[in-house]
């Protein structure tokens, strides 16, 4: 299992444009094999990559995610490609449908039929980033344009998927899904299976499974926990991420946090791989605003794991 860090406020610092490259420098002079940019409410996260891009030469720079309603998928796939020009082919362009909480409020853009939309989305993108050009009317989407950028790698993609018809097309139409406070068990009975069957039927490669989750190395995990529950219960709140919870049979993210000593978050760490995900995307936490102690101590226990789970 790949093992990669948040950068932005998830890598410690305070989500700035500066902090981020900066971070992304740190992560891949440490060995880490990605960097995972947030796109929520501060850097777009795109930028952040061409930035991060021109101070590093390994490290994949990861996007995680995009909401799809945020722009028009020629507009993403210029974006992209621009962003993967300047990185050197070290993009991976994270998307997702957001949530039906916010994206009528967020975007002005109504959820229905989610994965369709997704379906005509991809249908637009994915020539758009490989040929340049594209022909497509659909139900929801419809363009007809290209794009000139001579000599650019297309990106690999990766769908924030969670149900059984976006982890079809995470399969059959991009490179994996990338998740977020979704559990071993839940990776292990519903994320896994889904995905290695649609990408036998449709002979397509393994597909990534990115799992990103919480995670404090510390002899108080009782706090940690509920630093989580009370910094990201958010998410619990939120139906699409709720539906994963109830699989784990946990109440909230903090049931899904990577808490512990060393020993023990090796072992849920070494769980993760067994249970599938491909690569683990840490976000880091600490015990309170004054504590300088967690992350370096869960930093330095990541890197002596890479290429050894």
């Amino acid at each position: 299992m790949r093992i990669g860090v948040g950068v932005g406020s998830f890598g410690g610092g305070d989500g700035g444009i500066d902090s981020q490259v900066e971070q992304t420098v740190i992560a891949e002079a440490d060995g880490f094999e990605a960097a995972w940019f947030t796109h929520i409410r501060g850097a777009d996260s795109l930028i952040s990559v061409a930035l991060a891009g021109q101070a590093t030469s390994r490290i994949e720079l990861v996007t995680g995610v995009i909401p799809v309603y945020s722009r028009e998928p020629l507009l993403m796939a210029q974006q992209a490609l621009t962003a993967n020009s300047v990185a050197n082919g070290r993009l991976t362009l994270g998307i997702g449908l957001a949530h039906p909480e916010t994206a009528p409020r967020t975007w002005n853009h109504s959820y229905d039929r989610p994965a369709h939309f997704m379906y005509e989305y991809l249908a637009v993108l994915q020539p758009l980033l490989n040929e340049q050009t594209v022909e497509f009317h659909g139900d929801m989407i419809s363009t007809s344009g290209s794009l000139e950028l001579a000599g650019v790698m297309p990106p690999s993609v990766l769908l924030a998927a969670l149900g059984p018809r976006m982890l079809r097309m995470a399969a059959e139409l991009a490179d994996g899904t990338l998740l977020w406070v979704t559990g071993p068990k839940t990776i292990r009975t519903h994320i896994a299976p889904k995905l290695a069957e649609a990408a036998k039927a449709s002979g397509r490669p393994r597909s990534r499974i990115v799992a990103a989750l919480p995670i404090c190395v510390t002899d108080e995990p009782d706090k940690a926990r509920e630093r989580v529950a009370k910094g990201l219960g958010r998410y619990g709140q939120l139906v699409n991420y709720r539906r994963m919870l109830d699989i784990e049979g946990v109440a909230g993210p903090e049931g899904v946090a990577i808490v512990g000593n060393e020993a023990e978050v090796e072992a849920q760490l070494r769980d993760l791989a067994d249970a599938g995900a491909t690569d683990y995307f840490a976000a880091f936490i600490t015990l309170s605003r004054d504590d300088d102690q967690s992350i370096p101590r869960t930093r330095e226990l990541l890197k002596g794991l890479i290429g050894k789970i």
